[in-house]
């Protein structure tokens, strides 16, 4: 952890921008900006890691992503994520550190059975660690998640329990995760899309960038993460 920075959220969530701008800008196909921005997450999870940072969620696509995108840049998507989860399966930062694999969303029913084999084999390799978590959201959209609960509690509840904030979280697709204290966006767009983890946002410290994800290294990683320790959370008091 560094020493330098008090205040170091505990759970940071990123919704990695710009790949596709970043590619179109070099002249390469869409599926390259895809391929930089996961070479690129591998050195901002390390200095999230070198800074003492619990939890990091990564957006990595939406349901839209899987279901709108042409054909032939999904399955280059796909191929990235197959590429990217082997490698984590292995990695020695991710052991070393034991660091938790988790993914969330319905990328169970959007992805090739070879691919949720991988995934399956990386998450269950790191099942046992407690120490940090990495989170992937994969097919995963916000407003999609709350649709989801509040069909659960319905059927569940029939109206004759009491829905508390607890149920709701309880019922979400990140019910283990803790609430957001940092959201950092990349690509110059500052706003929030698709409800992402409307319900865990709701005290969080919102950074944005307008770099690229691609070229947002572990130095503007660091910055975000000394912009949010300055600042003076109240809560609503």
């Amino acid at each position: 952890m560094s020493k330098n920075i008090k205040n170091i959220p505990k759970h940071v969530a990123i919704i990695p921008d710009g790949n596709r701008r970043w590619a179109r800008e070099r002249g390469l196909k869409p599926w390259e900006g895809h391929d930089a921005g996961a070479q690129n997450l591998e050195k901002v999870l390390r200095e999230n890691l070198d800074l003492g940072v619990e939890y990091v969620t990564f957006w990595g696509s939406s349901l839209d992503n899987m279901r709108k995108r042409p054909w032939r840049e999904k399955k280059a998507l796909l191929d990235v994520y197959r590429k990217y989860f082997l490698k984590l399966t292995d990695s020695d930062d991710i052991h070393k550190n034991q660091v938790r694999i988790n993914v969330i969303g319905k990328w169970e029913e959007q992805f090739p059975e070879a691919l949720k084999r991988i995934i399956h084999k990386c998450i269950n390799r790191t099942n046992r660690y407690r120490k940090y978590f990495l989170n992937f959201l994969l097919a995963y959209s916000g407003d999609d998640e709350i649709l989801e609960a509040m069909k659960k509690i319905t059927e569940k509840c029939k109206g004759k329990a009491k829905i508390t904030a607890q149920t709701i979280k309880s019922h979400l697709m990140t019910k283990d995760l803790p609430p957001v204290d940092l959201l950092v966006r990349t690509g110059g767009e500052p706003h929030i899309s698709a409800g992402f983890m409307m319900w865990d946002l709701r005290d969080a410290q919102l950074y944005f960038s307008e770099t690229l994800w691609p070229d947002f290294d572990e130095k503007k990683m660091r910055e975000a993460v000394m912009d949010y320790s300055r600042r003076a959370r109240r809560f609503g008091k």
